[in-house]
């Protein structure tokens, strides 16, 4: 199983990818002092196999894999905690109505991690595999949460891809650091949700910032603005102006940024966003990414999409032989 072709491995992770997702974990993250309570919550459960009627709670430590902590009974709500986990004592799984929640009611250092849901789902005609929530990762710290400072730039009028042109949105100086973006588009005083097909989404992280860069057709690029939107644990923060990319050079005309040689190149570093960013719709020049620095973000972005990839997969395949089906994973039901 290990030696799988190519093609069966990728049609696996994208099972995966499209699996990961399917409950609901409305929080990205928690920050919490130790001696507090915490309480992570798992919707979306309707879809969960009646055969199997069990939402099941894992903990993920950076530096470790999955481990099974409890699993609680979706008929009548009872617990079970029969996995093993270290401090299996410290947590308590409670049904509400159809919503399904860890609690920890007294935080420690140690219970810093990432908690995920998860559950069967039932395949007609097929066997039942395991659906996860996207995570919420808990944070034990003395620090405060600081919302994100946002701000969003016309990073391509220097540097554009063939037929594209490109934004750039910065969220920089939050704590806890993760975060989420979104992207809306406005015609004619009419805001609404960019589709998927309207331009393709890069994301890099780095410590006390990250940014998504959004690569924008040719043709989306003068009759709409664009905004960012950026989720925290602090709350939504919205950049506070949107860029128009009509006043853009045409991508065949813009000049082209100089190559720096081999020997010197080093990997583009995400720009510093001042907490009050200037009213002008330009970045200074140092913020415009060249030509070639945003040909480097791409291959890096497609290095870690790949490593991540491969990382799933060897995880995902780990638990498939740990668990070895349905039936042994529901042994405490009988």
């Amino acid at each position: 199983m290990l030696f799988l072709p190519a093609a069966a491995l990728c049609c696996l992770c994208s099972a995966l990818v499209a699996m990961a997702a399917e409950l609901i974990q409305d929080d990205l993250t928690l920050t919490r002092r130790a001696g507090k309570k915490v309480s992570f919550s798992c919707g979306g459960t309707n879809q969960c196999d009646s055969s199997y009627p069990y939402v099941y709670w894992y903990q993920k430590i950076d530096t470790e894999t999955f481990t099974r902590i409890l699993s609680i009974d979706m008929s009548n709500g009872n617990e079970y905690k029969g996995f093993n986990h270290p401090q299996k004592n410290d947590f308590s799984g409670v049904k509400n109505e159809n919503v399904y929640e860890l609690k920890i009611q007294t935080v420690k250092l140690l219970h810093s991690a990432t908690y995920y849901c998860s559950c069967w789902k039932d395949v007609p005609g097929g066997n039942p595999f395991m659906i996860f929530g996207s995570g919420t990762k808990l944070f034990v710290t003395v620090e405060r949460v600081v919302k994100p400072v946002v701000s969003v730039y016309p990073a391509a009028s220097r540097a554009h891809l063939e037929g594209k042109s490109s934004l750039l949105c910065l969220a920089s100086a939050m704590s806890p650091p993760v975060v989420q973006f979104s992207w809306k588009r406005q015609k004619n005083g009419q805001l609404e949700d960019l589709p998927p097909a309207a331009g393709e989404r890069l994301e890099l992280r780095e410590p006390g910032r990250t940014a998504s860069i959004l690569l924008l057709h040719q043709q989306e690029r003068s009759t709409y603005k664009y905004r960012c939107s950026v989720k925290h644990e602090g709350g939504t923060v919205r950049a506070q102006t949107e860029q128009d990319l009509s006043t853009l050079p045409s991508p065949t005309t813009a000049p082209t940024a100089t190559p720096t040689s081999a020997s010197t190149a080093t990997p583009p570093a995400v720009p510093s966003a001042s907490p009050t960013p200037a009213p002008s719709a330009d970045p200074p020049a140092a913020l415009v990414p060249s030509q070639y620095q945003v040909k480097l973000l791409c291959v890096l972005y497609t290095v870690l999409i790949v490593k991540s990839l491969v990382y799933c997969c060897g995880l995902s395949l780990l638990m498939i032989l740990r668990n070895k089906g349905p039936s042994t994973n529901c042994t405490h039901a009988d």
